[in-house]
């Protein structure tokens, strides 16, 4: 793996950034942290080979003892996936990571600031995060908990294949927040934002576009006129796999009591609020991540080679 002070990246990655060849970062805490063990392991293969097949390079991101990686692979993407002391690092705690050489699973976040310092143009993901709903005891003017996924959506000029923001979220509060940031929302094949478990939000696009070479020439322009902001590119989870937005806000809101009765908050909300939801569904919202997570990888690396071409 070659190596400079701030980032370490593949041969393969290198290579494939080398020669101008399209390449897809990859998070890796959806991996450490968002989905169990072994579905873990299965989602990274899958996602991996999905954007291989397509005729890109994937780069899992991570930062693997104090080293900022793209191209996670071998015997420390296998440490991640066995979740050995690995710690979830969004971008604020990069620095930290790297001054006590810890390993850190990097969310959406991360991910972005390490695409950003590559230069690297497409990633990949399940769901972004966004605007938490309130909970049952916040004040209505109290400030609401907000992911730095937004902030680095604005500031990345990066186009991010997703599935919506995670259901658990205020999804028609995280809609408003993206458009006053300028972050530009993308469906593909769809005209309706989805929910990540769900297809239907009841929440309406303004841009829906059926090729991946016209989410790139949209992306281009874009960037062209200035913005810098990444381009979000939102499709429907696989129909065989979705729930009903029924289905998903009555797991949800027992999910959410849940979680306040024991007292969970911050960054474990999260994880725990997914696994609550997996199993109220009987795992049917883990299949739906398992296959989305899938689909997603694939649309991305046509759009990266789109842009590459």
């Amino acid at each position: 793996m070659s190596t400079d002070r701030w980032l370490a990246l593949s041969p393969s990655v290198r290579n494939a950034l080398a020669r101008k060849s399209p390449v897809v970062a990859l998070e890796s805490s959806v991996f450490a942290q968002g989905l169990p063990i072994p579905e873990n392991g299965d989602a990274a293969a899958r996602m991996v080979r999905a954007v291989e097949s397509r005729g890109a390079t994937a780069a899992i991101a991570a930062v693997s003892c104090g080293q900022p990686v793209l191209g996670l692979e071998g015997d420390d993407l296998k440490r991640f996936l066995r979740r050995e002391g690995v710690r979830k690092v969004s971008s604020r705690d990069l620095g930290v990571a790297v001054t006590r050489r810890v390993d850190g699973a990097t969310t959406v976040a991360a991910t972005l600031a390490l695409a950003r310092l590559a230069s690297i143009e497409v990633f990949a993901t399940g769901g972004i995060g966004g605007v938490h709903r309130r909970a049952h005891h916040e004040r209505s003017d109290q400030v609401r908990d907000e992911s730095a996924d937004l902030v680095e959506l604005a500031r990345s000029r990066v186009v991010v294949i997703c599935a919506g923001a995670k259901s658990i979220l205020d999804l028609r509060a995280t809609w408003e927040r993206l458009e006053t940031l300028g972050v530009p929302v993308i469906g593909y094949r769809t005209q309706e934002l989805p929910g990540f478990f769900t297809a239907q939000t009841g929440i309406a696009l303004d841009v829906s576009c059926d090729t991946a070479g016209e989410i790139a020439a949209i992306t281009r322009n874009h960037w062209g006129l200035g913005n810098t902001q990444s381009v979000l590119v939102v499709q429907a989870p696989p129909a065989e796999y979705a729930l009903s937005p029924t289905e998903v806000e009555s797991a949800i809101a027992d999910a959410l009591s849940e979680a306040q009765r024991k007292g969970v908050e911050g960054p474990a909300m999260t994880p725990f609020l997914l696994e609550a939801v997996s199993r109220l569904t009987n795992r049917r919202s883990l299949d739906v991540n398992l296959a989305l997570l899938e689909n997603n990888a694939a649309l991305a690396a046509d759009i990266a080679c789109a842009l590459a071409n």
